[in-house]
């Protein structure tokens, strides 16, 4: 019998956030100073953040997506977006993962940028 390398059904296609972690907050701030430069909506209420994982010694990994696969700035917001958490205190380091899966969709933006973008 071979094991399936399907997830779990009913497994989440995101992994969920550390958002019991004292530091989430300040994060989530500081993922919110960052903007894709050809929306005007920070990439957290674009929903291109998907995961937020904060270690018991304050190690953060992000996993987020963009736009579209052939963003113009696909090679740099990974690091605008260490650069906007690394100066967060309490943190002591911080790590970018790119993910293309789920695929990113205007249903993953919050009703804030909704209505910044005129889609409410």
């Amino acid at each position: 019998m071979t094991q399936a390398t399907e997830p779990f059904e009913g497994a989440p296609l995101i992994a969920p956030s550390t958002v019991d972690h004292p530091l989430y907050e300040a994060v989530v701030d500081a993922c919110r100073s960052v903007y894709d430069p050809e929306i005007p909506v920070n990439i957290y209420e674009l929903g291109l953040i998907y995961t937020i994982d904060i270690s018991t010694e304050n190690d953060v990994k992000v996993i987020m997506t963009l736009t579209a696969p052939g963003c113009p700035v696909a090679g740099d917001m990974p690091g605008w977006i260490v650069d906007a958490i690394e100066p967060v205190a309490g943190v002591k380091s911080v790590d970018v993962d790119l993910t293309w899966e789920p695929p990113w969709g205007m249903e993953m933006m919050s009703d804030e940028a909704r209505l910044e973008l005129g889609f409410m």
